[in-house]
């Protein structure tokens, strides 16, 4: 008969009564042990007891019981005996995460004062039982919750959450911020003008427009952030600012108590413009809010088009040509832009005056977001990607040009910029690093290097620690991928840090990982 080697869990909430000579974990220990050794028959035998003294079963963060995990994985458990069921957790999805991990390793449960042993199939049936009435318990207190919240917000009170810019938050109540009631008209205001989120995250920007900023009764701050567009799609939509309560779980709005910030027609106003920006998004022409759509093309000729991806409300829009190969837009548009407005900014020695003449009387600088954006598709007219490397070709006699020029104003700046000219086309040379993530995959050199220089850094301290036998606080996939670059051969190490060597950190790691001392 194989030897079923039984481990004790004992645990106890609180330290009082541990002063005791024969205290609640002795007394939870001496009734394990008696049940083991009637279990004899059956080959139990005691292993070890693992004790956690005032510590909650609400937490996973307890000593004994890692260390009990862990023998298990190592196969020195196969049963783990307790004297009731909430000694080992008081969390529902605990307990389940836990029975998951037991069954991992083919180790059983056992509760001595329940009946409860998941040994035999009436165990098993018996906790599924318990996790049921546990799911039942936690759906009913939730729809609890649930219903006194829209009572709540039926009455015109705040429920609570996060303060909104416009807003204080004074004993359970909304009152009016003065200073963010002013910031808040004016977004609305902006918008009403602009008629474009885009063009009102840049004004908050420029005019150093923040998110609402709070401090919590511990003292410890939060908020007070940029403005993205996503955040100002949310305030200009928010019917708290005309003075109701939104209750979207079942679309209802109620009278609030609070006082309103935004006139009512003000705010339907506002609506209007955001729902008929809204219908355009899948229009053909929308494509073009990108900078490079249609313009951007491969080394053989194959144009890219957009791949949208949405996840947890955050849109991203990459440029797609070739399988495997996806760019993100925005940074790619924000290096050809920058390309454009440098070559603007140059001294054009190579261009016949007349055409100099008029692209110096282009204030694209001054320019609202809408008309910059035009005139960028206009100047470009065709963008070639090779090999972490943009070429882009710009049009000097497009005739549309005189559209931006202004009369009255001369660009005076006459930086040096290396550039060539084909065909009255004048060609600029960028180089990005392309990686492949799902996060921000594309890069300047010098995003590149900082990004190399960075992991360099942080191989090398891991490095140090690991030789000096002290802790690192990584997962052993992530300490073992670092410590590869950190012992890699001395020369790729040279040629990543001085930029002979052309990579993505992702390509380092690899290249690394195969020349290593």
């Amino acid at each position: 008969m194989p030897t079923n080697r039984c481990a004790i869990y004992v645990r106890k909430s609180t330290e009082h009564g541990l002063e005791l000579e024969f205290n609640s974990l002795q007394n939870q220990e001496e009734s394990c042990k008696a049940y083991i050794a009637s279990q004899a028959f059956n080959g139990w035998q005691y292993y070890k007891t693992y004790t956690d003294a005032a510590l909650s079963g609400g937490t996973m963060d307890r000593p004994a019981l890692k260390q009990m995990l862990d023998d298990m994985a190592h196969g020195l458990v196969n049963t783990v005996v307790v004297y009731k069921v909430d000694r080992l957790s008081r969390s529902i999805l605990d307990f389940h995460k836990m029975m998951q991990y037991f069954d991992k390793y083919n180790a059983n449960f056992v509760s001595i004062t329940q009946s409860f042993d998941t040994s035999n199939a009436m165990g098993k049936l018996t906790l599924n039982m318990l996790l049921s009435f546990a799911q039942f318990e936690r759906e009913v207190a939730s729809e609890r919750v649930k219903d006194k919240m829209r009572a709540t917000k039926a009455k015109g009170m705040w429920v609570g959450g996060r303060p909104t810019l416009g807003y204080n938050i004074e004993h359970k109540k909304l009152v009016v911020n003065t200073d963010e009631a002013e910031t808040v008209r004016k977004l609305f205001e902006k918008y009403t003008e602009l008629q474009s989120v885009v063009e009102l995250t840049e004004y908050a920007r420029a005019n150093n427009i923040c998110n609402k900023r709070w401090i919590t009764k511990d003292g410890v701050s939060y908020g007070g952030g940029v403005l993205h567009p996503n955040i100002l799609h949310r305030i200009l939509r928010d019917k708290i600012y005309i003075g109701k309560i939104e209750n979207k779980a079942t679309n209802e709005v109620f009278d609030g108590e609070h006082q309103a910030i935004i006139d009512k027609d003000w705010f339907n106003k506002v609506q209007v413009i955001l729902q008929s920006n809204a219908n355009t998004k899948h229009r053909d022409n929308r494509a073009s809010n990108n900078l490079l759509s249609g313009k951007l093309f491969n080394s053989d000729g194959t144009r890219f088009v957009n791949q949208k991806t949405t996840k947890s409300d955050n849109c991203v829009i990459y440029y797609y040509a070739t399988r495997g190969l996806y760019m993100q837009a925005t940074p790619i548009d924000e290096t050809v832009g920058k390309a454009v407005t440098d070559f603007l900014n140059s001294d054009m020695t190579m261009l016949p005056d007349n055409i100099k003449t008029r692209l110096k009387q282009i204030d694209i600088k001054s320019m609202q977001y809408a008309k910059r954006y035009d005139c960028m598709r206009t100047l470009i007219h065709r963008v070639v990607y090779d090999n972490n490397r943009l070429t882009i070709f710009i049009t000097t006699d497009n005739p549309d040009l005189i559209k931006y020029a202004s009369a009255d104003y001369i660009n005076h700046d006459n930086t040096y910029m290396d550039y060539s000219i084909n065909d009255n086309m004048v060609i600029i040379k960028r180089e990005i690093i392309v990686r492949n993530t799902r996060h921000k995959n594309v890069f300047t050199v010098s995003e590149n290097n900082r990004l190399i220089v960075r992991a360099f850094a942080t191989a090398f301290q891991y490095r140090d620690l690991y030789e000096q036998g002290k802790t690192v606080h990584a997962s052993s996939a992530t300490l073992y991928r670092y410590l590869k670059l950190a012992y890699a051969d001395p020369r790729i190490v040279n040629q990543a840090m001085n930029g002979e060597l052309r990579c993505s950190v992702d390509e380092l790691f690899k290249i690394a990982a195969s020349n290593l001392l």
